[in-house]
């Protein structure tokens, strides 16, 4: 069977080896520094004070399901997101899997953003934490199952050194040992990254499996308010929720729809 994780970081490999080649590390590094005097928001406080926890996603295609909305502009979208009663943006910046580009965070904060946007791609090198910050990420997503527990350890603590929080993903149990390597948001995603299958239930097996206290973000496979407030329910601070609404025609009309039945949920009567 194919496993589209093992591929998708094994075409990453290669990319980061040519963004290397074209930039060096010391020249991304240094234009970057300037910007580490300017904090940029904090997902995981966002989200902790939020009624919602709503990372809404720019997401125009994936692996399993081709392209989703190609036309969608990464600015108008985030921008309407924000408008409609988002605590969070995430933007996909993989090009190859998810039709994504850093100048999306870049122009998504340009059109006046200023909500914690979230850096979605499958970080495995440690150039990649430099060109999240350098484009105006808050945060960069960790997966535990692409990484070695040491590299996923070196990984949090540069990402920290450069003002970024850490969302480490998890999908089950066998990755419950780089729980301890305490990341700022602790991610459960309900799709397999092997066979990107997906079902909801993983977050409700895995939410107390993970710290009490921690700021947990449930993700993928999300589409109702019913489904969030029984996350909420659940320990859930944090819900990201990218291809339901990136189907519709007009994304951030979606959110507001959605974060209104979250303000007056359906009971059993109506």
């Amino acid at each position: 069977m194919r496993d589209i994780l093992e591929e998708i970081v094994a075409h990453k490999r290669e990319e980061v080896a040519q963004f290397r080649q074209l930039l060096p590390l010391r020249q991304l590094a240094g234009l970057t520094e300037p910007m580490l005097s300017a904090p940029v928001p904090s997902m995981r406080e966002a989200l902790m004070a939020s009624p919602t926890g709503i990372i809404a996603e720019f997401k125009r295609k994936s692996p399993s399901k081709g392209w989703i909305h190609r036309e969608a502009k990464a600015d108008v979208v985030s921008l309407a997101y924000q408008q409609a009663g988002a605590s969070a943006v995430s933007v996909l910046t993989d090009r190859n899997y998810f039709g994504g580009y850093d100048e999306f965070i870049q122009m998504v904060r340009a059109s006046g953003v200023t909500l914690p946007i979230l850096y979605k791609n499958f970080v495995i090198d440690e150039y990649q934490l430099f060109q999240a910050r350098h484009c105006g990420a808050s945060a960069v997503l960790l997966i535990a199952a692409a990484l070695k527990l040491d590299t996923c350890r070196q990984l949090i603590a540069l990402a920290h050194d450069l003002g970024l929080e850490v969302l480490l993903e998890l999908h089950d149990e066998r990755d419950l040992n780089h729980a301890e390597l305490e990341p700022d948001l602790y991610g459960v995603n309900n799709r397999h990254l092997g066979t990107f299958v997906t079902d909801v239930q993983t977050s409700f097996q895995m939410a107390e499996r993970l710290p009490h206290t921690a700021c947990k973000v449930s993700e993928s496979g999300i589409a109702d308010a019913a489904t969030v407030l029984a996350l909420r329910q659940a320990g859930y601070r944090g819900f990201l929720i990218g291809e339901s609404l990136m189907r519709e025609s007009y994304p951030g009309e979606a959110l507001a729809r959605l974060v209104a039945q979250m303000a007056t949920p359906k009971t059993e009567n109506q």
